[in-house]
């Protein structure tokens, strides 16, 4: 495990480094003190000068990766950019339907070069993945801008972590041709409209704007007011698709394959592309993708037998993650915040477990020890990106959370239903999602009256980032030292036996 936190920790820091525009010198400093470590180890053979070598080398390739990614411009579109541009492309994602304008991203070709620009056009026509569209707009490059409270937010990086590396804006869209049948992408999508719609059929907005949200992460009808009370309420998280979303899923594919009479293989098997399909429609976000991973490997665990270690699991797919995509590291805050809560519901919920002595249900024990662990592993990362403190955090999360994977399934539910009986029977539909509009009712009262309260949330004004640093060692410090978990035990037992 040593070996493996120095590899990740590594390579991580060194795509760290180079993200804060340090040049090559920075993967040849690191070489360099490898050779240093090296030397060292050469007159005494010590544990800790091998795992300093790993921690450099790594670091020079994490330096060396986040170099190669940093592709230039195509000249190509380069040479238009302030210019009125006009295209043929393609629909590579989902559009970002908002109040008042759509965001498409859409790959365009000039010259034998291709790139993906963001076109910010009106709401209609509307468009889906996969349509030959004519586009024509302001070509731009994406900037960093600074929020409200003085943070800058690199929305140039964050784009380009996707691949989006212009923008067109005030752009017209013209659907040319629809995709065609045999297209992966869009054949996801309509799968995952075809659900959005069966629910529009069967719940009443806002209700079914949430339970898209909470189910495969169609949040675009909510509107601002109401993502400004889950946000204010620290429960932003459940109506994006995140890892406890997959998750969730995951759960229940291994809950339904074991009732199978499937051989085990072949259910792990299903298991495994149900989560594939699942994140397909629901859409590939770093977040998701670090989830499936993980049930992914556990499925393979089972399937062979072999013991799951959530640690490693997370540090190999953090690898395999920052390898395929270094941006996500620092680019893509979602990424880190889902790191963070997997790390703390691993290393600290079991400890905080152990402080519950008073509970006597194990399923509220559980709740609490994994509420906490998630909201005191990502507040200092959260802190930094937003600034947004939730004094109702803790409580809104012990209220909402439980219910969560339920709302899932009914809301799943009454996207069947509308699936089915929207058209034919719609009174049908709109019984069979009750539960869901409950589900949703309960979870919307939560956020909006949590949010409403005095003092509900604050904003902090920036900090620099060793700030952030400082608090995860010394949580890391917490969360290892034995004699330190070990005291605390022993004192709230001494407490809970009085």
């Amino acid at each position: 495990m040593s070996i493996l936190i120095a590899i990740v920790g590594g390579f991580a820091g060194g795509v760290w480094v180079r993200s804060l525009t340090i040049g090559y010198e920075a993967a040849v400093f690191f070489v360099l003190a490898a050779g240093v470590f090296g030397a060292f180890y050469y007159f005494k053979r010590h544990v800790f000068y091998t795992l300093a070598i790993m921690v450099c080398l790594s670091a020079a390739l994490g330096a060396a990766r986040m170099i190669v990614s940093e592709t230039p411009l195509p000249a190509s579109f380069a040479a238009e950019v302030g210019k009125r541009v006009q295209y043929d492309g393609i629909v590579v994602a989902d559009p970002d339907v908002r109040d008042a304008n759509q965001r498409v991203e859409v790959r365009i070709t000039r010259g034998g070069e291709s790139t993906i620009a963001l076109a910010v056009a009106p709401r209609h026509p509307s468009v889906a993945v996969g349509d030959h569209v004519f586009v024509s707009g302001t070509l731009a490059l994406p900037e960093a801008f600074t929020d409200d409270s003085g943070r800058l937010f690199r929305y140039d990086k964050y784009l380009e972590r996707s691949g989006v590396r212009f923008m067109l804006n005030f752009a017209y869209l013209r659907v040319e041709s629809e995709a065609p049948w045999y297209a992966v992408p869009a054949a996801l999508a309509k799968i995952k409209h075809a659900f959005l719609g069966g629910i529009a059929a069967t719940l009443p907005e806002p209700h079914a704007s949430l339970a898209g949200g909470i189910t495969i992460g169609g949040k675009s009808g909510l509107g601002n007011s109401l993502k400004d009370a889950f946000t204010r309420s620290s429960l932003v998280h459940i109506i994006v698709l995140s890892g406890y979303n997959v998750m969730v899923v995951a759960e229940w594919a291994m809950a339904a394959l074991a009732l199978t009479k499937l051989r085990k293989r072949w259910a792990i098997t299903a298991g495994v592309l149900a989560l594939i399909l699942f994140v397909g429609i629901a859409g590939a976000t770093a977040t998701a993708i670090r989830a499936a991973l993980m049930a992914v490997i556990a499925l393979y665990a089972r399937a062979t037998g072999r013991s799951y270690a959530a640690g490693r699991a997370l540090f190999f797919v953090i690898l395999l993650m920052l390898v395929w995509n270094p941006l996500y590291l620092v680019f893509d805050p979602g990424f880190g915040l889902s790191v963070v809560a997997t790390a703390g519901l691993i290393w600290l919920a079991p400890i905080i477990e152990t402080f519950l002595l008073c509970m006597k249900s194990a399923f509220w024990k559980n709740v609490v020890a994994t509420t906490l662990a998630a909201q005191v592993a990502v507040l200092p990362l959260l802190l930094y990106n937003t600034g947004n403190l939730s004094l109702v955090a803790i409580p809104t999360n012990l209220l909402a959370v439980p219910l969560v994977p339920l709302a899932m399934l009914f809301s799943a539910l009454a996207g069947l239903a509308g699936i089915l009986f929207g058209t034919a029977v719609p009174l049908l539909g709109i019984v069979l999602a009750f539960p869901a509009y409950l589900a949703n009712a309960y979870l919307l009262f939560i956020a909006q009256e949590s949010s409403a309260l005095p003092l509900a949330a604050v904003t902090l004004p920036p900090f620099p980032f060793w700030l952030v640093l400082a608090s995860y060692a010394v949580l890391i410090y917490l969360v290892s030292s034995k004699r330190f978990s070990t005291t605390l035990q022993l004192r709230f037992a001494k407490k809970a036996s009085m």
